[in-house]
């Protein structure tokens, strides 16, 4: 959070990650004037994750300026679920929660197995 880059919003976003082989991955929010452009801090953790290794996410805490767990944005529960397990561990402001419960009913990569090659 204190690396965020946040000087439209004021509002710095930190996340951290355990990855299944046991490194922690890290990530904050990075804004830009063309706000739709800007990247939460979970894009920051899933792109370190890839950067360094792969593996999938075991457990995320992601916190605003108080310090208080913020639940991600609905692109970011998605980031998430991609790049963990259903049962990977969020913390919420609810408590911990299974990703499962954060994106019930989720869209995946079995989904698009599922609809076959495109035609053509």
């Amino acid at each position: 959070m204190g690396r965020a880059y946040a000087p439209y919003s004021r509002f710095p976003v930190g996340v951290a990650g355990i990855v299944d082989d046991g490194r922690i991955v890290v990530g904050c929010n990075v804004e830009n004037a063309a706000y739709g452009v800007g990247l939460c801090a979970e894009c920051g953790l899933v792109s370190e994750l890839h950067a360094t290794g792969g593996g999938k996410l075991v457990a995320v805490s992601c916190v605003g300026r108080d310090g208080e767990p913020l639940m991600p944005c609905g692109r970011c529960r998605q980031l998430l679920w991609e790049n963990g397990t259903p049962e990977t561990l969020l913390l919420t402001p609810e408590g911990v929660l299974p990703m499962r419960d954060v994106l019930p009913q989720a869209f995946g990569p079995d989904n698009l197995a599922i609809a076959g090659p495109l035609p053509g």
